[in-house]
């Protein structure tokens, strides 16, 4: 079941084991002795973490030289599939919908916008051809989400519905800010819940949902003679107190 991936933080691990490799460290053997490790963290880009991209970007002596203002996971208001207006670029004020964010560098990915162009594959003999790259946008200052009511910029907080569901709402308006379907089926190691295949070593649905502890009133004592079946014919002894 895709819960199982999940709930072990297949993405994180990834790039734990991948900074333990750069180090020269194997995270399947035990150190001998005592090595100081200088704490490295991962450069996040736009190319996934398993690609040969994002390892030439962590090459040893590469460093992340900005300043991220970090953001809670309970706080992220920006998704995929989510319609945003641009604040800031050679694009501003234009709309479009996020296709890709990257939580660990505040950033987001605008279709089609907010683009620079490459000329690749220049040569005497070849013209190269001419390519349209987007570039990522702050999700704290470049963009802003959009109200349904008339599709201007609005500012949002996360609330609570009568049914006790966390929604995003519009504080210009009132409204409710749906979540697309394509962010909530998205896994957090990019894998399409829909798409997924249960495999042989995944926990099964049943299993997750089986009920295995039941909380009773009862004490240590009483819980255990039960068990056992023992029962208790013994009266207590009557307490005086002067």
């Amino acid at each position: 079941m895709k819960l199982t991936i999940v709930a072990l933080s297949y993405f994180k691990k990834y790039v734990q084991r991948e900074i333990a490799q750069a180090s020269g460290v194997s995270i399947y053997k035990p150190l001998q002795g005592w090595r100081h490790l200088r704490k490295r963290n991962w450069i996040y880009d736009e190319n996934r973490p398993w690609t040969d991209a994002a390892k030439d970007a962590n090459l040893p002596g590469k460093r992340l030289t900005e300043l991220i203002e970090p953001i809670s996971e309970s706080e992220w208001k920006i998704f995929k599939g989510d319609r945003v207006q641009i604040l800031a670029g050679i694009d501003k004020g234009k709309q479009g919908l996020v296709c890709t964010t990257i939580k660990e560098r505040n950033w987001c990915y605008v279709e089609g916008l907010n683009c620079i162009f490459k000329w690749v594959g220049k040569s005497a003999t070849n013209p190269g051809v001419i390519t349209k790259v987007e570039k990522p946008l702050l999700v704290t200052s470049e963009i802003s989400l959009l109200d349904p009511s008339d599709l201007q910029p609005t500012e949002v907080e996360w609330r609570y519905d009568d049914d006790g569901n966390r929604v995003r709402v519009s504080l210009r308006s009132g409204r409710v800010i749906p979540i697309s379907k394509k962010a909530l089926d998205l896994a957090e190691d990019f894998v399409d819940k829909n798409e997924y295949l249960e495999q042989s070593w995944d926990t099964r649905e049943k299993d997750l949902l089986k009920v295995t502890f039941k909380p009773l009133s009862k004490s240590f004592e009483q819980d255990i003679m039960d068990s056992l079946g023992i029962k208790e014919t013994r009266k207590r002894a009557p307490n005086f107190h002067y």
